[in-house]
């Protein structure tokens, strides 16, 4: 696979990864469907591992969504914004604090933006409390699937 393919890939994969956090936007498809054409165009054991882990990941977070609350993003109470900024602190948290960075990356930036928009931390834990209850579970549970999907891809661009 040449390089410029490589970079498309991980381009769709980020956005697939966006779209977890924006509602009617199928993120873990992209995600799923990015690593599909990777493994078919780079026809390799380690490939095909990688998107054998990453469909029965994904289809186990499916199957897990009916347990999680549904997203309501508007009874949060926290403008789309924090949201959105919050599920972006994950992405990146994830790559720089590998695998815990993601969960601390979201809490953090809703809590700290909650905090600051509401003026106390007393505000901001019960603001967090409240998003967590209405769209963070169920975010981060699809967040982090996709993530662990794409952090294997890089794994082994990485080592093979």
């Amino acid at each position: 696979m040449s390089v410029w393919q490589l970079v498309a890939v991980g381009l769709v994969m980020l956005l697939g990864l966006v779209g977890v956090l924006v509602p009617g936007i199928p993120g873990q498809a992209i995600v799923w469907a990015a690593i599909l054409w990777w493994a078919l165009t780079d026809v390799t054991p380690a490939a095909w591992s990688v998107l054998i882990g990453a469909t029965a990941l994904l289809l186990l977070v499916q199957a897990l969504r009916a347990l999680l609350p549904k997203r309501r993003p508007k009874q949060t109470g926290a403008p789309p914004k924090v949201l959105m900024i919050g599920g972006l602190a994950a992405i990146v948290g994830f790559f720089v604090v590998p695998v815990v960075g993601g969960a601390v990356g979201y809490l953090g930036a809703v809590y700290g933006m909650e905090r600051t928009r509401l003026g106390s931390a007393r505000a901001g834990r019960a603001s967090l409390s409240s998003v967590m209850r209405a769209t963070g579970y169920s975010v981060l549970a699809e967040l982090y699937a996709c993530l662990l999907a794409v952090g294997a891809w890089i794994c082994v661009l990485v080592m093979g």
